[in-house]
């Protein structure tokens, strides 16, 4: 027989061959010796357990029974969307009135400090040149009190309606005077508003509107695209 390696001839009785050491196939066979008898076994496959993968979970859900309910993994529940309103009441004529005549009463208030300085200073003025005040020379400062009363009541409503919408008085009772989309004015729409209210001043009727507007206000809100709304 050769060998299985280098096919070199080898005896059977030869556990090695003697030109490259391989093993031969076969078993050595004596007479009287009993045959080694051997089986086939097939190897033992390792355990194998599912692991927490994807496919593992998707059959685990797929071979469930019927009876169970599936379970989504993506449920989106909408929820009803909440609007809030938010209710805009308007000031009242009485309320307005009051706010006006608290705004009347600060500006008196500071008429009566200006007229305080403005007689000192016109009076010291006059005495420099051996005048009093009186008679003629009283006129002067009438036109100057009546122009610094006019400048300080329109720089009084057109700041503070500018600034934050609110005057004193409108502070003081819960009222603001604001625009289109409920924001404050500009300084130029409350100039408008007051120059307004004072051309109709002498009618009253600018005012007294109010009465009768569904939405609470005068002529002079009209004018200037203004409403007075109560915090």
């Amino acid at each position: 027989m050769n060998c299985q390696n280098c096919d070199s001839p080898i005896l059977p009785s030869d556990e090695r061959c003697s030109r490259c050491g391989a093993k031969p196939l076969h078993q050595r066979v004596t007479l009287g010796a009993k045959r080694e008898e051997f089986a086939l076994t097939a190897e033992e496959e390792e355990p194998f357990e599912l692991g927490n993968t994807v496919e593992s979970q998707e059959w685990q859900i797929q071979g469930k029974s019927e009876g169970e309910p599936k379970r989504q993994p993506f449920s989106q529940t909408e929820e009803p969307q909440s609007t809030n309103v938010v209710e805009v009441r308007a000031g009242g004529f009485v309320r307005r009135t009051c706010a006006f005549v608290i705004d009347l009463a600060v500006i008196c208030v500071l008429s009566i400090v200006m007229f305080f300085l403005a007689y000192v200073g016109y009076k010291v003025g006059l005495s420099a040149h051996a005048r009093s005040v009186a008679g003629q020379h009283s006129m002067p400062l009438f036109v100057l009190l009546t122009w610094g009363f006019v400048g300080l009541a329109t720089a009084y409503f057109v700041v503070f309606h500018g600034l934050e919408g609110k005057t004193i008085g409108k502070w003081l009772l819960g009222l603001r005077v604001v625009g289109e989309e409920r924001q404050t004015i500009s300084y130029r729409r409350a100039f408008w508003r007051w120059l307004v209210m004072l051309m109709l001043a002498p009618l009253g009727l600018g005012f007294l509107w109010i009465l009768w507007s569904r939405e609470k206000r005068g002529w002079h809100d009209f004018v200037a695209r203004t409403w007075v709304i109560r915090d």
